[in-house]
């Protein structure tokens, strides 16, 4: 009856009933975390916590997931932000270069040095001098907007460990593609780079800057308790 009467409305708007989709996991709360670290094994073994563990389903690690020596935690994540479009590969390829030039530049310094002091101070391995840089760059405060009595007050407060390295790689990256569209990204990550690993250049120039706005809004800190 209803289609005679309304014959064009049931074409255009057919009923249709969208349900919301219940986001489930396929392990059950029984599963943990697969370990896949040599270290960490050796370390439950220690402690003797691995006992413990040993009938326990497990979920299936990862495809990132590895034991290897040269896996670095840091680095991957540090690839991961480099990629664009889940391009890894290319992500991969233009870090590996970033760190030769790292490599080539630290050598003409070490080589240029005049003294047996000087090439002692001078670190040659990229990853230790990308920790390096990373770890220059990690902001212990950062400003949180919280309303009170209708005005919006930029309230600083401690930021956790896992946002601190997402900040400091973040601002690297944005740092590197601040720079000319005539130089290479692998140039540009090399400088910054080292420029963070030097505790100098606009990564450390912007987290000081975000240090002096939270000392300057120390004023509005008990906002965050009340």
């Amino acid at each position: 009856m209803l289609r005679k009467i309304l014959p064009n409305t049931f074409l255009r708007f057919p009923l249709t009933c969208h349900f919301p989709r219940a986001g489930m996991s396929q392990y059950g709360p029984q599963f943990v975390e697969p370990v896949f670290k040599k270290e960490t094994i050796a370390a439950l073994e220690e402690s003797g916590e691995i006992e413990s563990v040993a009938h326990v389903p497990i979920k299936a690690a990862r495809n990132n997931d590895t034991c290897s020596v040269f896996h670095d935690d840091l680095v991957s994540k540090f690839t991961n932000y480099v990629m664009k479009q889940g391009n890894k590969r290319l992500a991969r390829d233009l870090v590996e270069k970033g760190f030769e030039n790292i490599k080539r530049l630290q050598l003409e310094r070490y080589h240029l040095a005049e003294s047996d002091e000087e090439r002692a101070k001078l670190e040659l391995n990229p990853r230790v001098i990308l920790k390096k840089a990373v770890e220059n760059s990690r902001p212990l405060l950062q400003l949180t907007p919280i309303k009170r009595g209708g005005v919006r007050y930029q309230v600083p407060v401690p930021i956790t460990e896992k946002r601190s390295y997402f900040l400091a790689m973040k601002w690297l990256l944005e740092a590197c593609r601040e720079k000319e569209r005539t130089v290479h990204f692998p140039e540009k990550m090399a400088w910054e780079v080292l420029d963070a690993a030097a505790n100098q250049g606009k990564v450390i120039k912007r987290k000081q800057e975000l240090h002096r706005q939270c000392e300057a809004n120390r004023a509005f800190a008990h906002y965050r308790w009340s």
